[in-house]
């Protein structure tokens, strides 16, 4: 018999072994799941489960190779002023993981760990405080854990905050988010039109690709959502400006 312990990183049997997770505890022969790659939590009993030898980063790598096509603009005698970011998220090691790919595009970008259910009651002091062009909010989600109320509610500030959606662009949502709601509440963008799990990147892919967009054009909602892991079946938004300023000369 397999002995598993917390850290081990493994497989569902019933499940078709699809997603990676991380074990974070083990009571009672369940354990307790977090998704490596997408923005997932659940639990198993420890019977269906299979290790795996290592964390498959292949998804992350394909993000990063994107970012010489985002920032693909003129260089010459111009300068840009990309979008500042709020990210606020509810999984402190999706969040490092987000700054690190901000980071990475040398966009200013402010990562904030706060619990869904603490998101709306605190976002407003941070947006005070940042004064950001685009706030991420996000974290784990489910049809079980219902953080989707949450996260609307999170949205619905940023809106009482501030109503023109090109001023301050929101993207809210996890994994299996209810999508309409969010859309309804306020959001540029949002996951999950067709209830699927979205990968830890793909709310940060949004946000980055707006940050290096230009201010004075509407970006093309369709090759924006084809960036991310699974396109318009995993997010989805409303025609939204860029907040890149360019200026000239450098």
């Amino acid at each position: 018999m397999i002995l598993f312990k917390s850290g081990d990183l493994v497989t569902r049997i019933s499940h078709g072994n699809d997603v990676v997770f991380k074990i974070e505890k083990i009571t009672d022969d369940v354990a307790y799941l977090k998704g490596v790659n997408v923005r997932l939590c659940a639990d198993s009993n420890i019977s269906d489960l299979v290790l795996v030898e290592t964390k498959n980063n292949e998804d992350d790598k394909r993000f990063y190779e994107k970012l010489e096509t985002i920032r693909n603009f003129e260089r010459s005698d111009y300068f840009y002023i990309p979008g500042k970011i709020l990210h606020v998220d509810g999984d402190r090691e999706y969040l490092n993981r987000c700054l690190e790919f901000y980071k990475k595009a040398n966009v200013l970008a402010y990562g904030v760990f706060s619990p869904e259910n603490q998101m709306a009651e605190n976002i407003v002091k941070y947006l005070e405080d940042i004064n950001p062009d685009i706030v991420v909010i996000t974290g784990h989600d489910s049809e079980i854990k219902k953080n989707s109320k949450y996260f609307s509610d999170a949205v619905k500030a940023c809106r009482k905050y501030q109503r023109d959606y090109d001023k301050l662009i929101v993207i809210a949502g996890a994994c299996q988010s209810d999508y309409e709601q969010l859309i309804k509440s306020g959001a540029n963008f949002a996951s999950s039109p067709k209830k699927i799990n979205i990968h830890a990147l793909d709310p940060a892919i949004i946000a980055l690709s707006l940050s290096l967009s230009d201010k004075n054009k509407n970006v093309d909602l369709l090759t924006l959502l084809e960036k991310t892991s699974n396109g318009k079946d995993g997010i989805g938004g409303v025609n939204t400006r860029g907040v890149m300023t360019t200026g000239y000369p450098r």
